[in-house]
């Protein structure tokens, strides 16, 4: 079992993919092992030694990647040349650069959509589905996320949020304007601030504050981009993933959903189970964290079984 003190990769670097992005990758784990592609959530949030805990290194051989934009891929924070199709196909520049010809593939949040979507599109090269805290990249979610739905469960939290918001003004793009500006003290600011909202319903843990949390991961990044695909419909049609289901539904898929996930509301996980023929719905007594203690428990179980 991984542990962050164990999480040295045997191989890191950098692989070009087109408009002018490199992205950071590692590969992890047993370089004879099983494969497997971490997508990390966001978008914008990228991974980092904590996302290796799931993996038993002597089993698995894991892809982890920062995708464009995130993290310490580059350019930090470009909007440039990147939507969810330039995604898909980065996966599949990576998978072939790192000689991986079928994976299975670990996703939560924003990473189950992107698994999702490269699954539809590439059903040949996915093994099976980790996917945790089902997002749909539908109205009823960006309604819920961003569109008002979270302030009936944390008032207080949606409060500060839209107090940043000129009346008349969409939330959304108003963020990602203000994130985008050249001046770095408004751009600061205003990511803090997006960042901020969603660390204050995360965990179904307690939190004292927010600001804690945000300084383990780059939060910069999962702002900027996050606003910036959520102000584009994640890039997809309306019901993109559940219209074309049925491309993927004989794939081996285990879903793990936290029965009080505030940004992924359980309703979307069952929705995608009851359209696949081939799935397992784990509903887990957590929030939204991956690293909620039965998050997490499910998930590493759940892998090994589903790989088994």
């Amino acid at each position: 079992m991984a542990t962050t003190k164990n999480v040295q990769s045997y191989k890191t670097g950098y692989i070009d993919v087109s408009g002018g992005h490199q992205l950071y990758y590692e590969l992890y784990g047993n370089p004879k092992g099983i494969p497997v592609l971490y997508l990390h959530g966001g978008p914008g949030a990228g991974f980092g030694d904590k996302s290796k805990v799931f993996f038993d290194k002597r089993r698995y051989n894991v892809i982890f990647f920062d995708q464009r934009g995130s993290s310490r891929s580059k350019p930090f924070g470009s909007i440039e040349h990147n939507t969810t199709e330039d995604l898909v196909s980065d996966i599949n520049i990576i998978l072939d650069q790192l000689g991986f010809e079928k994976v299975y593939i670990f996703g939560g949040s924003w990473g189950s959509t992107l698994a999702l979507v490269y699954a539809i599109q590439h059903p040949q090269r996915v093994l099976g589905l980790i996917l945790r805290g089902i997002w749909l990249a539908n109205k009823y979610g960006l309604e819920h996320y961003i569109g008002g739905g979270i302030k009936e469960f944390f008032p207080d939290v949606w409060g500060r949020f839209s107090s940043l918001v000129p009346e008349g003004e969409h939330p959304v793009k108003y963020y990602l304007k203000n994130m985008l500006s050249d001046d770095k003290e408004v751009s600061d600011k205003f990511a803090y601030e997006w960042a901020y909202y969603e660390m204050s319903f995360y965990t179904i843990h307690k939190i004292d504050d927010p600001k804690d949390i945000l300084g383990t991961f780059s939060y910069k990044s999962l702002a900027i981009l996050e606003a910036h695909y959520i102000a584009n419909n994640c890039f997809l049609p309306e019901d993109y993933i559940m219209d074309n289901v049925d491309k993927i539904k004989d794939i081996k898929t285990t879903i793990v959903q936290g029965r009080y996930d505030f940004i992924c509301p359980p309703i979307q996980a069952f929705r995608l189970h009851s359209g696949l023929s081939n799935s397992t719905l784990n509903i887990t007594n957590a929030g939204h964290s991956a690293t909620d203690e039965e998050n997490k428990k499910a998930l590493m179980s759940e892998l090994r079984r589903i790989t088994s």
